[in-house]
């Protein structure tokens, strides 16, 4: 059974607010938050269905009411973004670093924001991590959109309130109009160079930042160590990315 420090837990134990019932009602008492925690952790490491919940957690049924109403209320997002605010220093969050994922693997046909590729249905995990590999922002997005277009969206799930000096992408972002987007908000594109691009705008010293990007790479090496990320079993966005986020927010917690 895995278990919570006790230290971790008092972090990020006013996000999750404790079921309550009415005095002298029948019935099963609330479950602890606590206990659902370690279960949908449980879930995430072993990535196995909810019915293949252990008899020594609660009921699955319950588990996964309790892991919805967090990913529909955004409690998930709210606790990455604290956890986030606390470790971030004027150092880490002006040098961060983007990338993108590739398409995952689903076994099944249907669900929201599932995009057609030339090998099959698959979902884009996108982040920007800072010079420590940590996450700053992790969203999901259909396969078929570019990842130019989704940039700018990146943003949206940024948990920082001052945006990086440099953001260091891989080729596929390298685009004149994302160069330009990005320079109005103050951030400095560094991508290497597609080989069909006639007109250079990166030096060589701008790309010697680029060698680092490994940073961001090691961050998705961290997340296959999470089962339940490789095959998408939810149907829903909000759940998908609530086990995306529910993982980001272990990697946090280990910096306390």
């Amino acid at each position: 059974m895995l278990r919570l420090r006790d230290d971790h837990w008092e972090r990020i134990r006013n996000h999750f607010p404790e079921e309550h019932s009415p005095d002298n009602r029948p019935g099963r008492k609330p479950i602890p938050t606590r206990t659902v925690w370690e279960a949908v952790l449980w879930i995430l490491n072993t990535g196995v269905q909810w019915h293949f919940l252990p008899q020594c957690y609660p009921n699955y049924k319950a588990v996964h009411r309790r892991f919805q109403q967090w990913c529909h209320q955004e409690v998930l997002h709210e606790v990455l973004t604290q956890l986030a605010t606390r470790c971030a220093t004027k150092e880490q969050s002006m040098n961060a670093r983007a990338s993108s994922m590739p398409r995952l693997r689903r076994p099944r046909a249907f669900g929201e924001a599932v995009g057609l590729t030339k090998r099959g249905k698959g979902v884009k995990v996108l982040a920007i991590v800072d010079r420590h590999g940590l996450p700053l922002s992790v969203s999901t997005h259909a396969a078929t959109h570019h990842v130019v277009t989704l940039v700018q969206l990146r943003f949206d799930f940024y948990m920082l309130e001052a945006k990086p000096e440099h953001l260091i992408g891989d080729r596929a972002d390298d685009s004149d109009g994302l160069d330009d987007d990005l320079k109005q908000d103050g951030v400095n594109l560094i991508a290497p160079h597609r080989s069909t691009r006639k007109l250079k705008t990166q030096d060589g010293r701008h790309l010697r930042r680029h060698e680092r990007r490994w940073l961001v790479e090691r961050f998705f090496a961290w997340l296959q160590w999470k089962r339940r990320r490789l095959i998408r079993w939810e149907y829903y966005v909000p759940n998908f990315l609530g086990f995306v986020q529910f993982a980001c927010s272990t990697m946090r917690l280990k910096q306390f």
